[in-house]
């Protein structure tokens, strides 16, 4: 049986070795946020043949709008800016300003129409809404979580408690580096893809629940062992045997699961539009996360834990 266990301090290190840096960043650069949680404009640019991004770049520059350009698919472009004055102003291009220089340099579209198919505002209210309502939706789910496990998981010397705080852990783990690998994508490296909005958020509360579930499977697979002894087997065994079985035994099924959805998320970030690449990018990390978090963090923490206060008791 292999000794995942044994291993365990190994593990906790290659975690932090991971976590620490994207928490230095996350607290010394913060993230690149989108407008979902800024607010601005969002135009998309449908040009015409032999333009490209650097000339649409090169255009709204002009105007200060601190613009960010992103390719899409079809000859178009997405351009997101801070929120632009609806008024007429000398220091400031108004809205149709931008409309009017984009049509006038880069249309038609190849289809005859106009080159600005839509133009979309989000407001600062709305946009600090959404930041309260994304930590309101994380939090919730967080303590849903604890109180399912604290009522799902009793077991004789081990307690409730451990189960809950264990899967939060290993959560916010997940949580941790996949925030952390953002922070350092869009602030270090300055990358569109490592932009903060709301489908960032979504990718978030999924790998919350993809990464318990997968903990959840394993400590049923713990409960399962010291209830019925396994076959024997168990009777003289110590709780770190038995849980280290138990690992064993679901690691296989882990693996297989997360693999398929793995693979089905490097397909997207392949293929995707630009538009939900960071999406993709945010749910692979999550679930690889996820999955090595559920083996190698959330178990051996509770054993970590149970050891320590034998420990302090003798």
């Amino acid at each position: 049986m292999k000794d995942i266990l044994g291993k365990r301090t190994w593990f906790f290190l290659l975690s932090l070795i991971v976590i620490v840096p994207g928490m230095i960043s996350m607290a010394t650069m913060g993230f690149r946020l989108g407008i979902d949680f800024t607010g601005g404009d969002r135009i998309t640019l449908h040009y015409r043949a032999g333009t490209n991004l650097a000339d649409v770049q090169k255009e709204m520059d002009q105007f200060h709008v601190a613009a960010v350009i992103q390719s899409a698919s079809g000859g178009r472009a997405i351009i997101t800016t801070k929120p632009l004055p609806t008024a007429t102003s000398n220091l400031h291009p108004n809205d149709q300003d931008v409309r009017n220089a984009l049509e006038a340099k880069f249309g038609p579209s190849p289809t005859g129409g106009k080159a600005v198919e839509t133009f979309d505002t989000v407001g600062p209210a709305v946009a600090a809404q959404l930041v309260y309502t994304a930590a309101a939706l994380i939090t919730i789910a967080c303590v849903g979580i604890v109180i399912y496990l604290y009522f799902r998981f009793s077991v004789p010397g081990v307690g409730r408690w451990k189960f809950a705080i264990s899967a939060i852990i290993a959560l916010l783990h997940d949580v941790f580096v996949l925030t952390g690998v953002f922070s350092i994508l869009g602030k270090v490296f300055n990358l569109a893809i490592g932009e903060i909005d709301i489908l960032f958020v979504t990718a978030v509360l999924t790998v919350v629940g993809f990464s318990v579930h997968d903990t959840i499977v394993i400590f049923d697979r713990i409960r399962e062992n010291l209830k019925m002894g396994g076959a024997q087997r168990l009777a003289k065994a110590n709780f770190e045997s038995v849980v280290n079985l138990a690992i064993v035994q679901s690691m296989a099924r882990s693996l297989n699961t997360s693999m398929t959805v793995i693979f089905v998320l490097l397909a997207l970030l392949v293929i995707a539009p630009v538009s939900i690449k960071g999406f993709a990018l945010a749910l692979l990390i999550g679930i690889v996360s996820g999955t090595y978090s559920s083996i190698f963090n959330a178990s051996p923490l509770l054993v970590a834990w149970r050891d320590w206060e034998q420990s302090r008791r003798s």
